[in-house]
């Protein structure tokens, strides 16, 4: 993985961003608990606490892209309406968003003329956002912006960037475009990257949409430390992907007593007992959804009664029939790349973590599956 230069930081927090923070009614106490709740997300050890408020309160502010392709805006649209920060502190604040499709006052060759600039000007040292795939169909006819197919534009404008973030299931490996029988061979920034012989560094953060946070958290971490976060082999950053939503899920204990609604709207479901045999995906899927929820508002898909799809999982979601039973017990838990210690914070890496939650969900999965098959035994018997 290419090395990026480190970034400077000041000594402290700035004191004019401490007196921003009054006007806006947030004490120095409450930053200080943003910043350490930020660092446990990103898997770092406490003392980096100091260094992501460092971060947040510099006046740096690294130039970002933002490219669409094909998608829905669906994670722009989550980002719109993310709280802490809000999108306005998000982009004036902790990084200077100099083009975006959807949020550019500018049109038109306008607008277009302000991409080439920016990209010249801030070339091998901006960071590339892309939402949603590229079509490699007749050679990427499908999706064209001014003329010019996201084929090339990716190529283009990615091999320029000093690192990559694929934001959403779709950009991150085709999401609901590349479902079969994918007729604009729908695929993910990063592949179409390596099939075009380019290194820029790509972080993946699936999901439909993906988490506002999780982009937060990826942008502190490379303003904090100056490098990516540790990511898996499908360029999941460790701290958002290392476990999977079975580990964290609230309806666990349900599952784990052997506790299942059959039916929707029935009592069981109505009890909030276990989706598995509802088509529930978190027992194969990596993400953190049970823990950061969506649309600050402590909810989530299982949370309100219905199953995960796995859109965060390659090859689950968009793939798989929403309501077919997870074949948990054939997963491979995900390879992490080595971290350094700082990375992975002392105790249980979180690659050790996530391959004990799936040992650990494969076993219990099996014995709720022995269990039914003992019922089963025993009634026929009875019978």
């Amino acid at each position: 993985m290419a090395k990026l230069k480190p970034l400077d930081a000041p000594n402290g927090i700035a004191s004019h961003y401490t007196e921003k923070l009054k006007v806006q009614g947030v004490s120095r106490r409450d930053f200080i608990k943003f910043c350490t709740a930020i660092t446990a997300a990103m898997a770092l050890p406490y003392e980096a606490a100091g260094k992501v408020a460092e971060a947040i309160a510099s006046k740096f502010r690294p130039p970002v892209i933002w490219l669409h392709f094909q998608e829905c805006t669906g994670c722009t649209e989550t980002l719109l309406r993310a709280t802490h920060p809000t999108v306005e502190n998000l982009v004036l604040d902790m990084i200077s968003l100099d083009y975006s499709e959807t949020l550019c006052a500018a049109a038109g060759h306008q607008v277009e003329e302000l991409l080439h600039q920016t990209v010249e000007k801030y070339k091998g040292k901006f960071i590339l956002v892309v939402e949603g795939s590229i079509p490699l169909a007749e050679d990427g006819i499908y999706c064209k912006i001014a003329g010019r197919t996201a084929l090339d534009i990716a190529t283009d404008v990615g091999s320029q960037a000093a690192a990559a973030i694929a934001i959403g299931s779709c950009a991150s490996w085709g999401g609901v475009q590349s479902a079969s029988p994918n007729p604009t061979q729908a695929t993910g920034f990063a592949e179409v990257l390596k099939m075009n012989g380019i290194g820029t560094p790509v972080i993946n953060l699936p999901g439909c949409p993906a988490s506002p946070y999780n982009l937060l958290q990826v942008v502190l971490y490379y303003l904090t430390l100056g490098k990516l976060p540790q990511l898996d082999k499908k360029g999941r950053p460790n701290f958002a992907y290392g476990k999977l939503i079975h580990d964290n899920c609230e309806r666990r204990p349900h599952f784990d007593a052997g506790r299942f609604a059959d039916q929707f709207g029935g009592e069981n479901h109505r009890k909030g007992w276990c989706l598995y045999k509802l088509g529930c995906k978190g027992p194969e899927t990596y993400a953190n959804c049970g823990i950061q929820k969506f649309g600050d508002t402590g909810s989530w898909p299982i949370g309100i009664g219905h199953p995960c799809f796995g859109c965060s999982e390659e090859g689950v979601g968009f793939n798989k029939p929403l309501h077919e039973q997870a074949n948990v017990l054939s997963i491979t838990p995900p390879e992490f790349f080595p971290g350094t210690d700082e990375e992975k914070g002392g105790g249980i890496s979180p690659g050790a973590a996530a391959v004990a939650g799936a040992v650990a969900g494969a076993a219990a999965v099996a014995s709720a599956m022995a269990a039914k098959k003992l019922d089963q035994d025993t009634n026929n018997e009875n019978a």
